[in-house]
């Protein structure tokens, strides 16, 4: 207990009510099955048998290995001559259209898992508003 006499909780022991975490569970199994989340599965297929795009990211694997060599070595010329190099590589992934696919494929699973906690965050705050007997906040909705 705290000093108002609240019951006080460490984040780490905190245990989840079973029906929650099942309704979370639940809600997870509803979000994988998305459209959202196929394309992203079949856009990360198409990716993982690209062969330049896997290529370029071999490429780009090996050139910051070599800067983390040249760094050891203090030599800044090679690692900046290396860097622009991983640039020019970055640049051409970027400019493969299945790449640009996969980004938006990323970004959009990640709308979607944004709205979703925002709906949660927003019911469970109203509902929080309700029960401790202070007014909700007006509806920003046009109903």
């Amino acid at each position: 207990m705290n000093a108002y006499g609240m019951v006080t909780h460490n984040t780490r022991d905190l245990i989840v009510r079973e029906d929650i975490m099942g309704k979370a569970k639940e809600l997870a199994a509803l979000i994988s099955t998305s459209d959202e989340v196929r394309q992203f599965q079949q856009a990360e297929l198409k990716i993982q048998r690209h062969e330049r795009v896997q290529g370029l990211i071999a490429a780009i694997k090996k050139k910051q290995k070599e800067i983390v060599a040249f760094e050891s070595f203090k030599n800044q010329a090679m690692v900046e001559k290396i860097e622009g190099e991983i640039a020019a590589l970055q640049d051409e992934i970027d400019s493969i259209p299945l790449v640009n696919e996969f980004q938006q494929s990323q970004s959009d699973i990640n709308y979607l898992l944004q709205l979703v906690i925002s709906v949660i965050r927003d019911t469970v705050s109203d509902k929080i508003n309700v029960e401790a007997g202070t007014e909700a906040p007006p509806s920003t909705c046009g109903d």
